[in-house]
């Protein structure tokens, strides 16, 4: 998969916003002002954050990801070589794991999940 259609991906999740905030052309996907996705320069992998470093864990144990560089344990990289629909439900889970922790204020300026 590219990193453009990863991209396509977040950008149609309610309230998802893109930004550069590292400057160093890695895309950053937010949602109520928290990352849910990074896409790398390169286009290799995508971080996503997981339900927990215990899940997290598990991916990268079974090679299916690796930890993410710079972010804490709940954060695996996926490669764009993996499935699509991997893809698509890692990134989908991300996102509701992030709206989720969101205060209930942010949460309710966004428009509903399909979920």
């Amino acid at each position: 998969m590219s990193r453009a259609r990863v991209n396509e991906m977040c950008r149609l999740l309610p309230g998802a916003e893109r930004s550069e905030p590292w400057g160093d052309g890695r895309d950053a996907w937010k949602v109520g002002g928290r990352l849910f996705a990074a896409v790398g320069p390169e286009g290799g992998a995508v971080a996503v954050r997981t339900a927990g470093a215990e899940e997290a864990e598990g991916l990268v144990a079974a090679g299916l990801a690796r930890r993410a560089p710079d972010l804490d344990a709940a954060w695996v990289a996926l490669p764009l070589a993996a499935e699509e629909a991997e893809l698509h439900h890692r990134v989908a889970t991300s996102y509701e794991v992030v709206r989720k922790g969101l205060p209930r204020r942010v949460q309710a300026t966004l428009d509903p999940t399909s979920g």
